[in-house]
């Protein structure tokens, strides 16, 4: 198999405007365990071509070359090209919806094309169960993080 996609969404009762900018570089490392990546750009404002690279995270097995695909904020999305040379190249898709005031849906999208048999492998695995399980952590993380915001 060459490529997979896999997209779950799940809903927080969280204001839109604290969830989504949770879900750039910078607002990673405040949730997730381990989040850190090396800023090539000298900004941390995020725009469309912004580049940043990381080192084995999120279904990582070499370092990645992050690419912002497209930005719009007004309408809360976020895409990302995700390379990871010689294996495969990645596109992860987040999209919130106000429900409400204090009510997100965020919806996540990973979809990969593998680049060489390793590649292949790691799509193989990659199946609904595990992207459902790796989601599921997404939102603990963030209900975590709010929280201990306290």
């Amino acid at each position: 198999m060459k490529s997979i996609s896999h997209t779950k969404a799940f809903k927080m009762d969280l204001p839109i405007a604290e969830l989504f900018p949770l879900f750039s570089p910078e607002g990673e490392k405040h949730w997730v365990p381990g989040w850190d990546y090396e800023n090539v750009m000298g900004k941390t404002e995020l725009s469309e071509d912004y580049v940043f690279l990381t080192k084995n995270h999120d279904h990582g097995t070499t370092d990645a070359i992050w690419i912002v695909k497209k930005y719009d904020p007004k309408s809360h999305f976020v895409q990302f090209y995700k390379i990871e040379p010689e294996y495969k190249v990645g596109v992860v898709t987040v999209k919130c919806t106000e429900l409400g005031s204090s009510k997100t849906k965020i919806q996540v999208t990973y979809k990969y094309l593998a680049l060489s048999t390793a590649g292949e492998e790691f799509i193989a695995g990659f199946n609904e169960g595990a992207y459902e399980e790796f989601i599921g952590e997404w939102q603990k993380l963030l209900s975590n993080y709010f929280e201990s915001k306290g």
